[in-house]
C-alpha cells in the first residue's frame, strides 16, 4: 500500500501539523493521495481531546488547543517524539481495536531497544513503565480514515506536566526514557519508522 513517510528535523507547530493531517484525511476520503506516517516534535503545546475537562487545567495562564482526537488534556514539548498517521482503513481491515494494539506493540518494541519494559493497560490507553505513563495514544476515525497518532516521552521536561492533569493523571505518574534510564538517546527516527511501518502493515 502506498505510504509517504515524513521525518521532520525541525519542530513543527501543532496547528501547522494538524492542517497537513486534515488535508491528507480529505484526500484519502476522496481516494486521492498516499497514506502518511510522520515523525516529528512540537514546541511546548497543550492540547485537549474530546474527553477533556477544564478542571484538568491547573494553570489558567496556559493556552490549550481544542482537538477532535480521543483522550483528555495532554502535553507536547521538545524531547517528546510524535508519530502521526493518516491511514485509509477502507483499504485495510476496519478494525480500530487492532490498529490501537499495533500502535501499542510498536511503542513497546521501541522501548525494548533501550531495555525499558513497557506495558499496556486495559483501562487506560497508552503505554506504561512501572505504573507510570511513557506514551500516549489519541486517534480519530472519519469515514474509516484513521488519523492523529501517539507520543513517546524521550528526554522532554516532565515539569511542564505540572500545569495540567495529563490524561487524567498527576505529574508523578508520568515518565520518560531519560527518567527511566538516565540516558539521552538521539537519531531514533529511523528506528521508529522501521518498527511502525512493519506493524502497521499488519492491518
Amino acid at each position: 500500500m502506498s505510504m509517504e513517510v515524513k521525518i521532520s528535523k525541525r519542530r513543527i507547530s501543532y496547528k501547522t501539523a494538524v492542517k497537513i493531517l486534515y488535508k491528507r484525511v480529505e484526500e484519502l476520503k476522496a481516494n486521492k493521495g498516499k497514506e502518511l506516517l510522520w515523525i516529528l516534535e512540537h514546541p511546548l503545546t497543550y492540547t485537549a481531546g474530546i474527553r477533556s475537562d477544564d478542571k484538568e487545567i491547573l494553570d489558567d495562564k496556559i493556552k490549550v488547543i481544542k482537538t477532535n482526537r480521543g483522550g483528555k488534556i495532554t502535553l507536547h514539548n521538545p524531547g517528546q517524539k510524535i508519530i502521526y498517521f493518516v491511514l485509509n482503513l477502507n483499504n485495510r481491515k476496519k478494525d480500530i481495536r487492532k490498529l490501537i494494539g499495533l500502535i501499542e506493540k510498536s511503542i513497546i518494541e521501541f522501548l525494548m531497544i533501550y531495555k525499558i519494559k513497557g506495558k499496556k493497560d486495559k483501562k487506560n490507553i497508552g503505554i506504561w513503565v512501572n505504573e507510570k505513563k511513557i506514551a500516549a495514544i489519541g486517534l480519530k476515525i472519519s469515514k474509516w480514515v484513521a488519523y492523529h497518532g501517539c507520543s513517546i516521552n524521550i528526554n522532554n521536561n516532565l515539569d511542564d506536566y505540572l500545569k495540567i492533569v495529563p490524561c487524567g493523571l498527576n505529574n508523578q505518574k508520568i515518565t520518560s526514557v531519560y527518567n527511566e534510564k538516565g540516558i539521552i538517546i538521539k537519531n531514533i527516527e529511523e528506528k521508529l519508522k522501521k518498527i511502525f511501518i512493519k506493524n502497521i502493515s499488519k492491518i
